[in-house]
């Protein structure tokens, strides 16, 4: 469910640090060569260079957020460390190292990166210029990298969790610390990245906090370093990710440890004093995650979790392996049962569809939103009594509206001004589900479920594009579908859905509120 945006703020940047770099590293591989002169006057030179010419911000050209994401480089992985005092309202101190290949000749780097404050930029071990540019850290080597080169940058910075007057997102504080809400467009509040989903990579991510705190982050545990007064924790993703799907926990927290299908390993971060009353939910994932695996196929990832947040954010979240949820959504006798169960498993389908499978461009959303509104409506079926026919035919009478407000749904309209995640509207949760409703409406059930399977094998730890769902739903249907899916994907106006000529489209209420 989308929170109420604001406007990001810029960096504010430090000067270059021009002390000898910590510990000089290079992958082999690369194509450049390192000149005298510049070992002896890269300080000088890079100032002038970045003096030349003006610093502009950069983008990989989505159509919603055109200046998120960065071209000319691939990112491989990121390192991420963290220094936590043990007050959430101040900035934490941060290393950010990022590892990636050249696509094209740079002689500037842009990093998305806005409230922190940068304090040294390395470029392969030795210090780099540096400057702000809208959102964007722009980042001045020594010398240009050639196309193909392989190059690792480091940039010392704080993160601050508290939100600027005019911007929310990136740390959400809670009760007893802190996690990340990231999605769509503000990984950037927190780290320095390229911080758009066509671009995902491998995370390693260390967290440090005084005694008494707990963190945990994506992937799996690999390394806790107890110090006198502090505790090191260091996790490691073993599939790549998105930036928008990053998690860091720091709490007074337990994590909870059991058993999923195949010996899967659950894990799940709850505030100490909730763990009695949080566990009858939390007890539910391993059927849930077996319930998912029957329906699309062995579950992609290294590890699964619930983080229960005592924040009110207003939403839930799919951060890979470790899914955001308000305790409150588990605490509040308003909700009944059969919806609390739906939620966990839209969150828990989002693995799959938006997490392992990742939208190639923003407008590629609804292959998200609707996929996991239709596996938490399907799971409300079965376990439930709460037919997916109402469900989706409510859905039809409203889809036309929704149309009108947000666009298509494989061509939302860009957000609101001064709402980034205004994108996250009804026409891409139930107007998306819709979709695919209309899909095995037409191909009927055996073909459809034979899609689903095929899509999440075939994309798994990549991107995908609508372009992409429409071409494996010909092929695997053994006809084109493109001009069957044009309407339901791109007209203003819904198509007639197959079996069903009485639908009409009418003002009826609106469908449940969806979750991010």
């Amino acid at each position: 469910m989308p929170l109420t945006p604001h406007t990001r703020t810029g960096p504010t940047l430090a000067r270059a640090d021009r002390s000898a770099p910590d510990a000089p590293h290079r992958r082999t591989g690369s194509a450049r060569r390192r000149k005298a002169a510049a070992l002896l006057a890269s300080a000088v030179s890079v100032c002038l260079l970045a003096a030349s010419a003006p610093a502009a911000p950069l983008g990989v050209g989505d159509r919603l957020f055109p200046h998120l994401g960065n071209p000319g480089y691939d990112v491989a992985s990121y390192d991420l460390s963290f220094t936590y005092s043990g007050s959430n309202s101040k900035p934490l101190t941060a290393v950010t190292t990022i590892d990636a290949w050249t696509t094209t000749e740079l002689d500037r780097v842009n990093l998305d990166f806005a409230h922190g404050e940068v304090r040294s930029v390395q470029v392969d071990g030795r210090p780099a210029a540096f400057t702000g540019a809208g959102e964007d850290l722009v980042v001045t080597p020594d010398e240009p990298l050639p196309a193909g080169s392989w190059m690792r940058i480091t940039v010392r910075h704080t993160s601050d969790p508290v939100s600027a007057a005019d911007r929310e997102g990136g740390w959400v504080r809670t009760a007893d610390g802190l996690a990340m809400a990231n999605q769509a467009d503000v990984a950037h509040l927190v780290f320095p990245c390229n911080d758009h989903p066509s671009d995902k990579a491998m995370f390693t991510i260390r967290v440090t906090a005084p005694d008494g705190y707990t963190a945990v982050a994506n992937g799996l545990p690999t390394d806790v370093d107890r110090g006198a007064r502090a505790t090191t924790w260091t996790y490691r993703t073993q599939h790549p990710m998105a930036t928008e799907l990053a998690q860091v926990s720091i709490g007074r927290s337990t994590v909870l440890h059991r058993d999923g299908p195949h010996g899967l390993p659950v894990r799940d971060v709850v505030p100490t004093k909730d763990r009695a009353a949080l566990e009858p939910w939390l007890k539910k994932t391993p059927g849930q995650l077996s319930w998912m695996e029957g329906k699309v196929g062995p579950y992609p990832f290294e590890t699964y979790g619930i983080l229960m947040a005592a924040a009110d954010t207003g939403f839930e979240l799919e951060t890979q392996t470790l899914s955001l949820f308000e305790k409150d959504l588990f605490t509040e006798p308003a909700y009944p049962k059969w919806y609390v169960e739906s939620i966990m498993v839209h969150e828990l389908a989002h693995q799959w569809f938006g997490d392992s499978v990742s939208p190639r461009t923003w407008s590629d959303l609804w292959l998200n939103e609707g996929h996991a509104t239709w596996y938490e409506a399907l799971y409300a079926e079965e376990k439930a009594g709460r037919t997916l026919e109402a469900r989706m035919k409510a859905a039809y009478g409203a889809s036309d509206r929704w149309r009108a407000a947000g666009g298509p749904p494989a061509a939302p309209k860009p957000p609101n001004p001064g709402q980034k995640i205004s994108i996250f509207r009804p026409n891409v949760y139930d107007g998306g589900a819709l979709v695919l409703y209309a899909l095995r409406q037409e191909l009927g059930r055996t073909s459809f479920e034979e899609l689903e399977r095929a899509w999440v094998q075939e994309h798994r730890d990549g991107t995908a594009s609508t372009a992409d769902f429409v071409h494996l739903a010909s092929e695997i249907s053994g006809r084109d579908l493109g001009g069957f899916l044009q309407g339901w994907l791109y007209g203003e106006k819904t198509p007639p859905m197959p079996g069903h000529p009485d639908w009409k489209a009418t003002p009826a209420a609106a469908a449940p509120a969806p979750h991010r």
